[in-house]
């Protein structure tokens, strides 16, 4: 498969092009605002064809889908434009700045026949596959899950996860993933309550925690910012046991992780090899798109994600809970 993409963000340079290398697609076109800077990315990285602009790499480049990592804001907007072009979307997450244009986008995509994954990395690493096969299978009655995201963003006053206009924010940016970990384990919640502080006068949250509320009785706490030093964890508590992970989310590709439980009495530590898991969710896109099937992370999913967001965002500016 022959990827496009809009534009030369650092996550576009550090984590997705890398990953490519390791399996069989490439990416043969990128574009960006400033035509110099798309040729400059382009030859730094041995990519055929570099656009000025977004619309000339959707009308004009061979490619058979686009990859998007522009900034919150974008997405949807410019993977409409893709489907518009008959072209697969693998977008980064969120997917849209919330469940209202999340509908419209999924939507839009499934009425031009093309096929749309949100880019939730995590999900398609083995240890969360194993994590979430244990707390399904074996741990009984889970109670509670914790998971926070968080990582300094200190000296970037200028960085576009600090734009309103671009819908930055500690809970977009980095909370989404906490909000994506709890809904696998214990489903879609009732009721969301949250706090925020914008500590850089952003006019963005730059920390939030939240809790989420479950029908059954159970409670999520999940946690986002950029105001302290890096943590990605989760842990589950259940009535004949616990699991924790640590390295959750952004994991390195060049170590073993640990994934760590005790379970009827039985503690283990299961150690799982280095591995990328963008190269995971690569092959798994271009996986679907040959089979037509639908993603794991599809459009539906990154709807009922972006309603937890939306209502966790509506409490911390009312400062009350409310009902998802």
């Amino acid at each position: 498969m022959d990827f496009g993409v809009l534009s030369t963000a650092g996550i576009a340079r550090k984590a997705f092009l890398p990953a490519i290398e390791a399996t069989e697609h490439e990416v043969t076109a990128v574009a960006s605002r400033d035509g110099d800077r798309a040729r400059a990315f382009a030859d730094d990285h041995g990519i055929d064809e570099s656009y000025e602009g977004y619309d000339d790499l959707i009308a004009d480049a061979d490619i058979d889908a686009v990859y998007i990592p522009l900034p919150n804001g974008l997405h949807g907007q410019w993977t409409k434009r893709a489907a518009d072009a008959g072209l697969d979307v693998l977008c980064e997450k969120p997917l849209t700045v919330d469940a209202e244009e999340a509908r419209e986008v999924v939507d839009h995509c499934a009425d031009r026949g093309v096929t749309l994954m949100e880019g939730f990395m995590y999900l398609y690493h083995p240890r969360t596959e194993r994590a979430i096969e244990l707390a399904r299978n074996e741990l009984e009655d889970v109670r509670s899950v914790t998971a926070a995201f968080k990582f300094p963003l200190f000296d970037r006053p200028d960085d576009v996860r600090l734009s309103p206009e671009l819908d930055g924010g500690s809970l977009m940016d980095v909370g989404c993933y906490p909000v994506s970990l709890v809904r696998q384990l214990l489903g879609e919640p009732e009721r969301a309550y949250a706090h925020t502080d914008d500590s850089r006068g952003a006019g963005v949250d730059t920390e939030l925690a939240g809790i989420l509320e479950f029908d059954d009785g159970s409670s999520a706490r999940v946690a986002s910012g950029f105001d302290t030093q890096k943590v990605q964890r989760y842990r589950i508590e259940a009535a004949n046991g616990w699991l924790e992970v640590r390295d959750a989310f952004d994991a390195p590709t060049d170590e073993p992780l640990e994934l760590e439980y005790r379970i009827d009495g039985r503690h283990a530590v299961e150690t799982f090899d280095a591995i990328d898991q963008y190269s995971l969710e690569i092959e798994e896109f271009a996986s679907i798109v040959a089979d037509g099937r639908p993603p794991r992370t599809d459009g539906e999913e990154a709807i009922a994600n972006m309603r937890v967001i939306d209502a966790l965002a509506e409490s911390a500016e009312l400062g009350r809970p409310v009902d998802v």
